[in-house]
């Protein structure tokens, strides 16, 4: 991402959030802040607006957004049911799980990000009068050059308690010697501690049709500062997470996705090609 600037793409993963409450029926992620911290005032302008540039890329493209969101949310509150109670989003970016979660003794939430992005998100929720949680901390980290461990400890993260890690339109955009320092910290911590990210697979093994897509939607992203610079093979990088004490491993294929979010519907929202959704526990 820009010096200075918040992430692009993650305020266009918010307006693809914002977009599914509006566009699509039923929601597969239902999301009541989505709309306010996207900045949408006028509901029937943002609809009109959507209609006129939807397309099959957009539609595929926010199915995976809303997808990944319903996922990390399902594993989350089976997390916390479970007792976990603590909650760290890395590259938080625009994402409001924190501020619709329930009231829960010992709850601790961290939300890890740029500085740019998160003085952006700050200004939002308050444009959108949108309270922040007392158990919620902002933890300014720049994931390239510092570290999270680090930036977490002296928030007041315990890394002696389990906690779930989301880690969602992250990846993609670091190097990997960024990702696997990040995962190897993760999986050291203490038993029961998972960590929820989404890959790409190497565009080289999509079809001409959907190669086309992923190439123009690449463009876009590099030409804004953000360019996708990791991909992995689902085998070897299974591999790689149980080298690293991962035990738990749960990965899904655009197919998977869309028969676990998208079966029977009749408005043609499914994901399509090389996105992948991991839950790994240790």
């Amino acid at each position: 991402m820009l010096t200075n600037e918040p992430s692009r793409t993650a305020l266009r993963a918010a307006l693809r959030r914002a977009a599914h409450q509006v566009m699509d029926e039923p929601l597969v992620f239902e999301d009541p802040l989505a709309l306010p911290i996207a900045g949408v005032d006028d509901v029937r302008r943002f609809r009109q607006n959507l209609l006129r540039g939807e397309n099959e890329s957009y539609r595929a493209l926010r199915a995976f957004l809303v997808a990944r969101s319903r996922f990390a949310q399902d594993k989350l509150t089976a997390a916390l049911d479970a007792g976990l109670r603590q909650y760290v989003l890395l590259g938080a970016g625009f994402d409001t799980s924190a501020y619709r979660l329930p009231a829960l003794d010992g709850l601790r939430s961290f939300e890890v990000d740029h500085p740019a992005t998160q003085e952006a998100k700050r200004q939002r929720l308050h444009a959108a009068g949108i309270d922040s949680p007392s158990h919620l901390t902002f933890v300014p980290v720049d994931f390239e050059n510092e570290s999270a461990a680090s930036a977490l400890a002296g928030a007041g993260f315990n890394g002696a308690e389990p906690a779930l890690f989301c880690w969602l339109g992250v990846v993609p955009y670091l190097r990997e010697a960024a990702i696997f320092k990040t995962l190897g910290w993760i999986a050291s911590l203490v038993e029961g501690t998972a960590v929820i990210f989404d890959y790409g697979e190497d565009p080289n093994s999509l079809p001409g049709p959907l190669r086309a897509r992923f190439n123009v939607l690449s463009a876009r992203v590099a030409a804004i500062g953000e360019p996708w610079l990791s991909f992995f093979e689902p085998a070897e990088l299974e591999r790689r997470l149980r080298g690293l004490g991962f035990t738990a491993i749960e990965d899904l294929s655009s197919v998977e996705i869309n028969g676990l979010y998208f079966r029977d519907r009749h408005d043609r929202l499914r994901t399509a090609g090389i996105g992948h959704l991991i839950y790994a526990q240790r």
